[in-house]
Formats: C-alpha cells, structure tokens, sequence
C-alpha cells in the first residue's frame, strides 16, 4: 500500500512525557527499604465472581477489578488499588498474585485481598519517573510457567532496554540482560526454557535463556527498517504458538509474520484488516485474537478485531474507537479488548466481544486509560 509505505518517512509524534510524582505506598518503599502498610483496595468487595478481570490503569497509578457481568454498558468498576506510575503490562498467577509493570517498579498485588504486598524497584536506570506513551520504566511482563520466575521489558528512553530477572519467592531481581529499544512485550516458552522480548523500536525479538541468561537477536521488520524511530511498520505484541513453539507477530492487519526462535527465520501469511495492530492474544483452540488500533494513515480501515482460526480465515469484528490488548475468557467464547491505548484517542473502558458471533460487542465502562488486562 502506497500510502503505508509513504509514512515510513513520517516521525511517529511528540514525546508525551508529563512528570508524576512517585507512589512509594506499599509494604516496601523502593526507595529506603521502610516498612509500610499495605495500599488497600478503594471502593468494591473483594468476594468477586469468577471472571472478574484486573486492567492497568496507564492513565492513573492503579490497577482496577472489573466485572463486565453480562453484556451491558455501564461502568463495572469494583475496586482499584495503588500499585505506582502509568503501569502497562501485567501478568496474574495461579496464586492469584498480580505482577505489574510500572514507572517505578513492579508492584505486587494479592488480588484475593485487593492489597499491594510490595514495589520492587528496576535495577535499570530509567531516569525521572515520567507518564506518557514514550515513559521510562517497565512495559511487557510474563510470568514462568513454573510461577518462580517473572520476566519484565524494561524501557530506556533514547536507549536499548533490558529484561528484569525477579524470583518471585524472595521479591528480588537476581539477573538484567540487555534487549532491544522499547519492549512492548514480554513471552515466555512453554516449556519455560526461553523467554522473548519484543523490541518496538528496534524491530526485532531478543530470546533469552531462562537458566544462562544468554541472548541472541532476531529481526522481525516485514516492510524493512527504512524511517527507523520515525517508523509505524514495527513488531508490537506477541504470542507463542504452543503446539510449536513459533512466534506469531501481527503487522498492520496485512502481515504476520511467524518467527522460528530456533532458526531465526520469519514467514508471512496474509491477514485482512488492513489497520494499525496492537494486542494480541490465543484462545484455548489456538484461535489467535489481534486488535486493530485504527487508522494511522488515509487507506486505513477502523479499529478491529481480528479472530484468526487456526487454519488462517479470518473474521473481522468492528470496534468502536482505538483499543490496544485483548484477554480472553477461560472457556474461549468472549475477548475483552482494552480502550487505553498507548497513544491519543483512548477511552476508559473495554469492548466485550463474544467469540461465537451470536452478539453484537458491547462496550463496559471502567478503568483510567486501561492497557493491560488479565482474567481473574
């Protein structure tokens, strides 16, 4: 597309970095080490139904539970809790702990008693704690399969990020290693021997080995590098494809590239949408789910949802305005997609969208520019 390819010249906007001030409420100050008592839950009940989902409120300092219930479209808000600067990524656990990458740290929430148990601060020097689409400090984030692990994307303005090491038993970061600019997203193996950093800005995923720490690189940049930083045609999120282990990473509705982590080399198959992609998620039966943010050029198509089956038809689903990530439903019949997204044009709540076709998406209110989204 003519006019795609055009916009590689183009710069990608304005650093949006407005200063904030740093949360330090918690268990531990990131800063002195000082005991404090837990950040509490505000408003809410912590008994909620299965199903409850818990969104990073990039726009706030708070992680906030909702309960889309049935489809409705009143706010379904049930509970925030402060967890520290314009948290991004988040990863829940099977002990119900939540793992929140934030500006200052990566904050753990006990999403049982709705508490905030601690910040651990990034061994990274991210300079000031700022807010904004372009903010220092933690994005993508995985857990282990094993749960003793977590793995977060550390971004450093102007610089090559890295990928945080925390043992999750002793709270502490036991290992840094360095990975490509901007890490959108963080994915780990199935088997949990490797883990994957996209880099955004720099094109390209860094795998690293979950017991050496040992690294390698492998460009992903379908359309090329041409614009670099002033490019849109970058990887975004990703997601590992179990039955094999390859990487799956949208491009603009049109691409998607398969990325072999063994080998280093990346197919493409044909996607439909034609739209600006971000979120991405795979349902039970490997139906692989990628949000269409919208247009960011004049032959774009509006903000989707694309519901890719495993043999590679496509169903397009209309959204209302931008979204960025999308989490689906344990049984694999409704995606919550968030209405965060990281740049101007968000909204504060998300789209449900039920998987089977038989209901129209239906917008729920709730959170403060929600990106990151997990079901409870």
């Amino acid at each position: 597309m003519s006019a795609r390819r055009a916009v590689l010249a183009l710069m990608a906007g304005a650093v949006l970095a407005g200063c904030a001030p740093g949360t330090t409420n918690g268990v531990t100050d990131p800063t002195t080490g000082t005991p404090r008592t837990p950040v509490a839950t505000t408003g809410g009940t912590p008994d909620a139904p299965d199903g409850t989902l818990l969104v990073t409120d990039f726009g706030s300092d708070t992680v906030t539970f909702l309960n889309p219930g049935p489809a409705r479209e009143e706010h379904s808000a049930e509970g925030s809790v402060e967890v520290g600067t314009a948290p991004y990524g988040l990863a829940v656990g099977k002990d119900g702990r939540a793992w929140v990458a934030t500006a200052e740290g990566v904050a753990v929430v006990d999403t049982a008693t709705r508490t905030r148990l601690a910040l651990i601060p990034y061994e990274t020097e991210t300079g000031p704690v700022t807010t904004g689409e372009y903010r220092g400090g933690g994005m993508g984030i995985a857990l282990a399969p094993d749960g003793r692990h977590v793995y977060v994307g550390v971004n450093v303005p102007g610089g090559n990020g890295t990928l945080e090491v925390i043992d999750t038993a002793t709270r502490e970061t036991t290992g840094t290693v360095p990975v490509g600019r901007r890490p959108f997203d963080v994915d780990v193996s199935a088997d949990g021997r490797e883990v994957y950093a996209t880099g955004h800005d720099s094109f390209d995923v860094t795998a690293v080995r979950a017991d050496t720490l040992k690294s390698r690189r492998m460009e992903v940049a379908p359309y090329g590098t041409e614009g670099g930083l002033a490019s849109w045609l970058k990887p975004h999120y990703t997601v590992v494809r179990p039955e094999d282990g390859k990487l799956l990473l949208p491009f603009e509705g049109e691409r998607l590239a398969v990325l072999d982590p063994r080998t280093g080399r990346v197919a493409i198959e044909e996607m439909t949408a034609d739209t600006h992609q971000h979120g991405a998620a795979l349902t039970p039966d490997g139906t692989l789910l990628v949000v269409g943010t919208g247009p960011i050029t004049s032959d774009d198509r509006a903000a989707s949802l694309t519901i890719r089956t495993p043999d590679g038809k496509e169903r397009i689903v209309p959204l209302d305005g931008p979204h960025e990530d999308v989490a689906v439903s344990k049984d694999g019949r409704t995606a919550y997609v968030t209405g965060g997204f990281t740049r101007d044009g968000y909204w504060n709540g998300i789209t449900v969208v039920d998987l089977t076709g038989d209901r129209k998406p239906v917008r729920s209110g709730g959170g403060e520019r929600p990106l990151g989204i997990a079901v409870l």
